[in-house]
């Protein structure tokens, strides 16, 4: 059973940067895809970014303008997503997400159904 566990969320004002972490129990040859995904109050569940686990390629959503990096420190265990000019509009549950496939293989890495394993989200709130 792989555990994910979210971290850093927080309030911040319309500019400001936040880092979240996820440190997982699993190994990178058993979920070789990682994922972002964030709800916001009365909207789906969105894909943010993932990375292939194994040679850290990495995906976006377009909207993101090149705000947010997601990154992996293996040694650790623990993955990241580092979030910059953020807006009210980031203002969402973050869940880390990690699925037993490749990123570019099958389902698409922003589809909630291709990933096994979640963490119980972080919050982050942005006001203007």
């Amino acid at each position: 059973q792989v555990q994910l566990v979210e971290s850093g969320g927080g309030s911040v004002q319309t500019g400001g940067s936040l880092r979240l972490s996820c440190a997982t129990s699993a190994y990178t040859y058993t979920t070789p895809c990682m994922g972002w995904f964030r709800q916001a109050p009365g909207k789906e569940r969105e894909g943010v970014a993932a990375i292939d686990t194994a040679h850290s390629g990495t995906y976006y959503t377009d909207s993101l303008e090149g705000r947010f990096t997601i990154s992996q420190d293996n040694a650790k265990n623990t993955l990241y997503l580092q979030m910059s000019s953020l807006k009210p509009e980031d203002t969402a549950m973050y869940y880390c997400a990690a699925a037993g496939t490749l990123c570019w293989i099958g389902t698409s890495w922003s589809q909630e159904a291709k990933y096994a394993y979640w963490g119980q989200g972080t919050q982050v709130t942005v006001s203007s």
